[in-house]
């Protein structure tokens, strides 16, 4: 008898055992991930998050002017302490700090914000790019800024938009990308940059300094035109 209830002990325990499996989930099975919280108010007017360091690059690959914490932090909807840690991170990267490779680019701070501009180790490199590989003719467009610039140097962006009357962004980088103008000097008031003529315009023109460049006041109108009509 002894034998019989300790076999029936037994199948007891196999049967309860078999029962807490089926009631209880397997270790392997998946547990269901909770339901995602629906986003706030806040959070919805305040956009889409930004990888901080990928949308700085992208704003400084369209940039053309020194760009301040401020105006990225806005940019980008972000504290400025926090635009000021990515670039200095950035400006690390680039520098090839840690295991990355120094890129031919830079992160400079001028005239109170920041911009991407060519490592000077590989100066030459893009001035062969500019000055051989790239030959195609200048715009009228072009020609007309690179004239305004030329005559009135140096000179702001603004300065010469307000003479053409028309938006010259695309323009100077064209003639920067060339090399026939360069940047002279940041205003520390104003942070706008002025441009000046460079040594390869003179020799493109065949001239020795800006002052053979021809007077322009004969090539002007004197204002009179129209006068002798009202007499």
């Amino acid at each position: 008898m002894e034998t019989d209830t300790a076999l029936t002990d037994t199948a007891l325990a196999d049967t309860a055992t078999e029962e807490l499996a089926v009631a209880s989930p397997v270790a392997d099975t998946p547990v269901a991930a909770p339901p995602r919280a629906e986003p706030t108010a806040e959070e919805l007017e305040a956009g889409p998050v930004v990888d901080l360091a990928r949308g700085l690059e992208a704003i400084f690959m369209v940039a053309d002017q020194p760009q301040s914490l401020v105006s990225l932090a806005t940019a980008l909807n972000a504290p400025v302490a926090a635009i000021r840690k990515t670039i200095t991170a950035l400006c690390a990267d680039f520098d090839g700090e840690g295991d990355g490779p120094r890129r031919g680019f830079e992160l400079r701070e001028v005239g109170g914000g920041w911009r991407i501009y060519v490592r000077a180790d590989y100066d030459s490199a893009v001035r062969d790019f500019v000055y051989t590989q790239n030959p195609s003719r200048l715009s009228q467009a072009a020609l007309e800024t690179l004239s305004v610039i030329a005559y009135k140097q140096p000179i702001s962006r603004g300065a010469v938009a307000a003479v053409r009357a028309v938006n010259v962004d695309s323009v100077v980088r064209t003639l920067l990308g060339r090399g026939l103008i360069t940047e002279a000097f940041t205003d520390n008031e104003t942070g706008a940059i002025h441009y000046e003529t460079t040594e390869l315009m003179l020799v493109q023109l065949g001239i020795n300094s800006i002052a053979e460049l021809p007077p322009i006041s004969p090539l002007l109108s004197d204002g009179s035109d129209g006068f002798d009509e009202q007499r």
